[in-house]
């Protein structure tokens, strides 16, 4: 009869998995809008269990200790009333457990220390438990393994970073987007561009290899004086900053940084041209020179 009851409800799940749509099919659980409803229900169940529990282990030591008591009672000629012993007897029950008076019936003539060793069967509710992990893995199997109505551990984490990156599409596609040609990029003084810069420098903590100043330090170079080691001019900054040097340890910021963002850098960067900061770096590679108060079209890169 067990049996049958499992087949079925393993057939039903089955049944279910099968009749739903393939666009749901790969939804995760933790999307289920119930799935609150199902926690709070199990830990309802949980609690109620212990209460259970509890409350039988308080009855059973209520009626022992009332039968140690009763024949003291009994000597002073009070009247005593028993306890009921219907929850004791369900417990016996439940745990297939001996009354005291008839352990000498399924004792194993074993002692140790004092200890008698007693021939007591698996609990029932041990077993029922056993026989639900059974059935508990027969619905698993079909629904993860057979029909795949639920996805595995790793498909879950392969539909959620799909989802993400569907998100990450999305709001990026609401955003609105400046065309950004380094190719005709030119350096622009804006107080406000070389501010948002110079912020975006601090927040990045650009400043831990080239120090707040651009003086350099150990692992970066000097930016506030004419040498470069990958162009001075304002192109040039643009992509080392946003491709990076990953040999040099110089992470490519344009995969975090918008265009926007990496041409502010590189204007707070070329700013800092001729500040001249305490204890900066020595000259790092071949030395730019602005020839002329123009735009990059006539600047020159000298030793080249």
């Amino acid at each position: 009869m067990r049996k049958t009851y499992l087949t079925f409800a393993a057939s039903c799940f089955a049944f279910q998995a099968m009749a739903r749509p393939a666009e749901q099919t790969a939804r995760s659980f933790m999307d289920d809008p119930l799935l609150a409803v199902y926690i709070t229900l199990a830990a309802m169940a949980v609690l109620l269990v212990l209460v259970v529990c509890v409350t039988v282990y308080a009855i059973r030591i209520l009626n022992f200790l009332t039968r140690e008591i009763t024949p003291q009672a009994a000597s002073k000629t009070v009247t005593s009333i028993p306890l009921a012993r219907r929850w004791e007897k369900v417990f016996q029950k439940m745990n297939a457990s001996v009354p005291l008076e008839k352990e000498s019936d399924i004792e194993m003539h074993h002692s140790y220390d004092g200890i008698r060793e007693l021939d007591n069967h698996l609990p029932p509710w041990w077993k029922w438990l056993f026989y639900g992990t059974i059935g508990w893995s027969v619905v698993y199997l079909i629904m993860f393994h057979v029909t795949t109505s639920l996805p595995l551990s790793v498909d879950e984490y392969k539909i959620e970073l799909a989802l993400a990156e569907d998100q990450l599409r999305e709001y990026r596609s609401q955003q609105p987007r400046s065309v950004i040609d380094e190719n005709t990029l030119e350096y622009n003084d804006d107080a406000a561009t070389i501010e948002r810069g110079k912020a975006i420098f601090s927040t990045n903590n650009c400043g831990g290899c080239h120090r707040s100043d651009g003086g350099g330090n150990s692992i970066g170079p000097n930016l506030a004086d004419q040498y470069w080691l990958h162009g001075g001019a304002t192109r040039n900054v643009f992509l080392t900053i946003r491709n990076g040097v990953v040999e040099k340890g110089m992470p490519a910021w344009g995969k975090s940084m918008s265009a926007e963002d990496v041409r502010d850098v590189t204007f707070f960067v070329l700013s800092l041209q001729g500040t001249n900061p305490p204890d900066g770096k020595a000259p790092q590679g071949e030395i730019f020179k602005q020839v002329s108060a123009g735009t990059d079209s006539v600047r020159t890169m000298q030793g080249l």
